[in-house]
């Protein structure tokens, strides 16, 4: 088997020691954004699940305005072995008033929940329901405590390696409920279950992570319900309407850039506008870091902040 199944489990982790405070303020003194720390407590997980929501400079200011003013809001994915903070503050945080301050970014929310190792999706054994949780109490709950524009055209989702993953696979499944959708490096996976069960008895790691959420052996019925190449071809139509981008290093380190280039075909095959960028680099937070100001352009344009190019 390829590299892809080595050493997932290491993929996108921190770099940098994870926050402590609930709400953290601005890393200088003169910006004003901030970061928004808390808790959902979940009746469906059973579970406390944190959550951080960058807020842009002029918020607070903005709920004096008659309206008060409202923001589109980006829902953001993190990778495995990380959590809600790690965007925020490995460098993200710079970087999105560093855009606001060059006029490079438009205002909005970016809202980044705990995802642990659950690829974003309910477990094939129904003891995790993280898609439940996060379309039925996670983004009801951002849209109802913070001042977000109501609708679909106001709403998209991100997200990095398995948050990747995780976020075409909502809005390919959802393109109902999202106007755009980004995915870097995205954990696309081009190998069939079939291949993937023939890895575990290898020894291949890969198993340990998707045991917990596709089954061991992996049930096939799940995997294909939130397999995002079937799921593009099924809502090719939908997906018309949908803002798409992704990028990938060739070098990944999991060969993921396999499962982009693949996706890049498919939806080419279905007739669905997209952008797709393969760009020199591997699996890090260096690549990652080095590509988001692309990132929140095209989410700046989607949202109509930004005057089209």
């Amino acid at each position: 088997m390829t590299a892809t199944f080595r050493n997932l489990t290491c993929a996108f982790r921190p770099v940098i020691p994870l926050l402590l405070l609930n709400v953290i303020f601005a890393p200088s003194a003169g910006a004003q954004s901030r970061i928004d720390c808390n808790a959902l407590n979940s009746r469906i997980l059973k579970r406390a699940v944190h959550y951080c929501v960058y807020l842009p400079s002029g918020y607070d200011a903005g709920a004096t305005q008659h309206p008060p003013r409202r923001y589109p809001v980006l829902y953001f994915l993190h990778g495995l072995g990380d959590n809600e903070q790690t965007l925020f503050n490995s460098g993200g945080w710079t970087l999105l008033d560093d855009l606001r301050e060059h006029h490079k970014m438009g205002d909005f929310l970016i809202a980044a929940p705990e995802g642990r190792r659950s690829f974003y999706i309910n477990s094939a054994d129904g003891t995790v329901r993280y898609s439940d949780f996060f379309l039925h109490e996670f983004m009801p709950e951002i849209e109802h405590r913070y001042r977000i524009r109501a609708g679909r055209a106001g709403r998209a989702i991100s997200g990095v390696s398995m948050g990747g993953y995780g976020a075409l696979r909502f809005a390919f499944a959802h393109p109902e409920l999202f106007s755009a959708v980004s995915a870097q490096s995205a954990a696309l996976i081009t190998e069939s279950p079939k291949e993937l069960d023939a890895a575990s008895q290898m020894g291949m790691p890969l198993t340990n992570v998707l045991a917990p959420v596709f089954g061991r052996p992996i049930v096939v019925g799940h995997w294909r319900e939130n397999d995002p190449f079937i799921l593009a071809k099924q809502n090719a139509a939908a997906l018309r309407r949908l803002a798409i981008y992704f990028n990938c290093g060739q070098d990944d380190n999991y060969g993921f850039e396999k499962g982009a280039a693949a996706l890049h075909r498919g939806l080419d095959q279905e007739g669905v506008k997209h952008e797709y960028h393969p760009y020199p680099g591997d699996h890090s937070i260096t690549y990652f870091l080095s590509h988001f100001a692309e990132v929140m352009k095209f989410h700046s344009h989607a949202f109509g902040l930004l005057a089209p190019q």
